[in-house]
């Protein structure tokens, strides 16, 4: 089985377009050799000026969702209204940013793809179509009905699994609860194995200075993290813990730790972007990043890029697609898994 990839466009005003124009024409040789098949899914119309702009060699063409598909395709999301122009936030590009990620959705459930890859959509725009959530995670995990779901940021050996996310600081320690941490160790485990890394060693990040100094600084890390961390080294987990902030990332860059979970969002981000975002010092402006977005939880499998939708650069030719490209092959190698797990292949 060959799989079969999704590129939701997100919001047709921000970068979008420009990235997915960039990556098919560097993923051309990939998809003619028929390692994988890819399906773009959001407004044709936007993706033709892109493909005009960026890769008029390309050949993208239209399909309908029922039909038979080329190696590369182009499905129309929803019918186009006024013109979406790029960096111009509007109705319309919240609403084809909506209507990509339910087809893509809906194609995943019906088993006709095996993955989705995300472009980045504009929140304000989404919610002024009328399509009330914070971003992608809570939306997808509205379409499949899951419960919850996990944010995973990844970077070279960089992997780091997020307790909270979209929270106030002052709610994170309520949010740690031993249910939770037990939830996001197991689905990092579960992530680390269909990257297909052997060891899976987990470190938990502290939420407190010194992991709380004995109870100093603050008892979650002793009364929650560490009893959940031994029920885990009993399970067989390699999972270790709490490391304190400031150490537990430096360790996971030497490859102490395939991954780390992080107790919120910026304790996170923070080493991932830092060492993602690359920083031209002749003018002190980031050229270009790579790291990728991959929602844990889900009954399908969702990666994305680690960026916004860069409203001001969009259109001008400067957009890099490195963040994109490496989001396809996590999500390749996350269906090849599942697939083969389906199939009783280990």
């Amino acid at each position: 089985m060959i799989p079969q990839l999704a590129i939701t466009m997100g919001d047709p005003a921000g970068v979008g377009p420009e990235i997915i124009v960039k990556s098919c024409h560097a993923l051309t040789p990939r998809l003619k050799a028929g390692e994988f098949r890819l399906l773009i899914i959001g407004s044709n119309a936007a993706l033709e000026v892109a493909r005009q702009g960026f890769g008029p060699d390309l050949d993208i063409p239209a399909v309908e969702p029922g039909g038979t598909w080329p190696v590369l395709a182009r499905l129309q999301a929803c019918p186009e209204g006024g013109r979406i122009l790029p960096g111009i936030l509007s109705i319309d590009g919240g609403r084809f940013a909506y209507h990509a990620v339910e087809q893509a959705v809906r194609l995943a459930q019906a088993g006709r793809i095996h993955g989705i890859v995300t472009a980045p959509l504009n929140k304000e725009a989404l919610n002024k179509a009328g399509f009330h959530f914070a971003g992608h995670t809570d939306m997808l995990a509205h379409l499949t009905g899951a419960k919850s779901s996990v944010m995973m940021l990844a970077h070279g050996n960089m992997r780091v699994s997020h307790v909270t996310t979209h929270i106030a600081l002052e709610e994170v320690p309520k949010k740690l609860t031993p249910e939770r941490l037990r939830y996001v160790i197991d689905l990092t485990a579960e992530a680390l194995a269909g990257l297909g890394l052997p060891r899976r060693r987990i470190a938990i990040a502290a939420l407190n200075p010194h992991a709380g100094e004995g109870g100093l600084f603050g008892r979650q890390d002793i009364d929650v993290s560490e009893p959940v961390i031994a029920q885990c080294v009993a399970a067989g987990l390699d999972v270790v813990g709490p490391v304190p902030g400031d150490t537990v990332f430096v360790k996971l860059r030497a490859g102490q730790y395939d991954a780390v979970v992080a107790m919120y969002h910026d304790q996170g981000h923070i080493p991932v972007k830092l060492l993602g975002f690359n920083v031209d010092p002749a003018t002190g402006k980031w050229d270009s990043l790579s790291g990728v977005n991959i929602t844990l939880g889900l009954p399908i499998i969702r990666t994305s890029v680690d960026h916004g939708t860069a409203f001001d650069i969009a259109g001008k030719g400067i957009a890099n697609e490195l963040s994109l490209l490496e989001a396809v092959d996590y999500a390749l190698k996350l269906a090849a898994a599942r697939v083969g797990a389906a199939r009783g292949i280990k």
